[in-house]
This record gives structure tokens, sequence and C-alpha cells, in this order.
């Protein structure tokens, strides 16, 4: 699917762009991003926006995903802000570079019920040489609250 030696944030950066545009396209997207992110996909994210350096992602509040509370599940709001920070910081780096989460944190404010909404903004770097950046995605609720601020540690380096 990708070209060789094509960085994964090159990859769904040129993909978005090609897609995003076309009657069912941004549908075709989010199933292309289950796909190359199976775990990620057990939520069912619907990218809404992407550019270099953001990402805005939904998700549906259903069944699967809940609590024995009746909210979602404090992990999916982690794998909710995990893959919306990843959007945003690797589809910003330059092609020859790649990026893996080296560490989490998540600061739990509600419970989280109804339509979910993820964004994230960051400054993606261009440096090539290895490095940590930490970048956070904030949750929101229906209502516009924040349910959660999930923080990303990324190591970034070149593609080998």
């Amino acid at each position: 699917m990708g070209r060789a030696g094509e960085a994964p944030g090159a990859l769904l950066w040129r993909l978005w762009r090609r897609l995003s545009s076309v009657p069912g396209g941004r549908w075709a997207f989010g199933w292309i991003l289950r796909l190359l992110v199976p775990y990620s996909g057990t939520i069912r994210p619907r990218v809404e926006a992407l550019e270099p350096g953001y990402a805005r992602i939904s998700v549906r509040d259903r069944r699967r995903i809940r609590n024995h509370l009746r909210s979602v599940h404090a992990v999916a709001l982690v794998n909710l802000g995990e893959l919306t920070s990843g959007l945003a910081m690797l589809t910003g780096l330059p092609p020859s570079t790649r990026g893996i989460v080296t560490g989490l944190a998540v600061e739990y404010h509600k419970k989280a019920r109804g339509r979910l909404v993820a964004e994230c903004r960051c400054v993606p770097p261009h440096a090539g040489d290895a490095a940590e950046y930490t970048v956070t995605a904030r949750i929101r609720d229906m209502d516009g609250d924040a349910a959660a601020d999930v923080s990303v540690v990324w190591l970034l380096g070149p593609v080998r």
C-alpha cells in the first residue's frame, strides 16, 4: 500500500489528501486506518479533520466500549487520545522520520458519555535525530466539557 521506505505518517497524510474530498472518501480512509492500526480500530474512530500537526477524531458511544458504569471505558479514551496524537504528530513529520509511543499519561475529568471528540494540535519537529516529544489530545463530550486529556510521549527518529 505504501511506497518503499515511506514512513507511516507520510502514507496516512497522502491517503487523507487523496480520499477526504471525494464522496465516501472519509469512510474509506477510516477503514484503511482500522486495517493499518487494528487495535485503534476497535473504537471505530471517525477522522473529521486532519492536517500536519492537527487531528480531530470522533467516536460514537456504544455498548462495546462502555464500562460497568455505563460510560465510555477509560482504556477506550486512552486509545482515542493516542490515535489522535499519532495522526497529528506523524502526518506532520518529514517522510524520512517515524515515531513510536514510549509513554502515556491520562487525566480523567468526568465520565465520558455520548459522542466524543478528541483534538490534538502540535508542532512536529523537523529534526532528523532521535528525540522524544510529548503531545496532548483533549477529549470532549457532547456538551463540550473536557472528559480526559491524554499525553503521549513519542520517540521520533529516522526511517531505516
